[in-house]
């Protein structure tokens, strides 16, 4: 992943309502959740909630399918895995290093 597609994930995800909108869909899993299911657990107004899924969609962390006259939400979980990927791909790298280092002294 790049930084900047992990800077753009993790600009959508700082809001409060977007990240819990997110993990709402994480907990659904695979059958994901129809948006009027989406506004009744989390008590959000209906063109809030679509402002705040429009941004989870844009950056493609959310993906939506119509069902009849419902649309139903469900979180990206390949994406969600590539940004926690990103995230602890380095992890505690430069700490081996500096070991290494005083090591070497």
């Amino acid at each position: 992943m790049k930084i900047d597609d992990a800077a753009a994930h993790l600009e959508a995800l700082g809001n409060p309502t977007r990240l819990k909108i997110y993990r709402a869909l994480i907990r659904a899993g695979g059958a994901g959740l129809a948006v009027g299911r989406l506004q009744e657990k989390l008590k959000i107004a209906p063109s809030t909630l679509s402002h705040h899924i429009k941004a989870l969609v844009v950056v493609g962390l959310v993906t939506q399918v119509r069902d009849a006259t419902t649309l139903i939400c469900h979180a990206n979980y390949e994406v969600m895995r590539e940004l926690v990927g990103f995230l602890v791909a380095e992890c505690c790298t430069e700490s081996a290093e500096t070991k290494d280092t005083k090591t070497a002294a």
